[in-house]
């Protein structure tokens, strides 16, 4: 439960949500973090704080690759969070669970 609260604690900065989307829209191959910064238009230093915290709740991985690092989301411990959540909505009862047809990735281009 401590990690399910460290993660939902990171997740609950709007930086550091658009930035761990970001990085699940990336894939698996995640993103260089100059990338990633450009495309949230953060500055450095801002995203290298975002990313401390994210990588403290174990949402992100990064890799140096020569002078590049790249940065890439922790499925498994997305996908660990959202059990914790599923298995805990509204006491067991059902009455939330997720519907699979509303959680379907954008496609690229699409409007926010």
């Amino acid at each position: 439960m401590s990690s399910s609260l460290a993660c939902l604690a990171a997740l609950g900065h709007e930086s550091r949500l658009r930035a761990f989307r970001r990085l699940v829209e990336a894939g698996p191959d995640g993103l260089p973090v100059g990338e990633l910064r450009e495309s949230l238009d953060l500055p450095p230093a801002t995203l290298t704080a975002h990313l401390n915290v994210l990588r403290s709740a174990g949402l992100v991985i990064d890799q140096r690759e020569g002078r590049v690092i790249r940065v890439r989301a922790n499925y498994e411990q997305m996908n660990d969070l959202l059990a914790y959540l599923t298995e805990n909505c509204c006491a067991g009862s059902g009455a939330c669970a997720p519907v699979s047809s509303t959680c379907k990735p954008r496609k690229k281009g699409a409007s926010k």
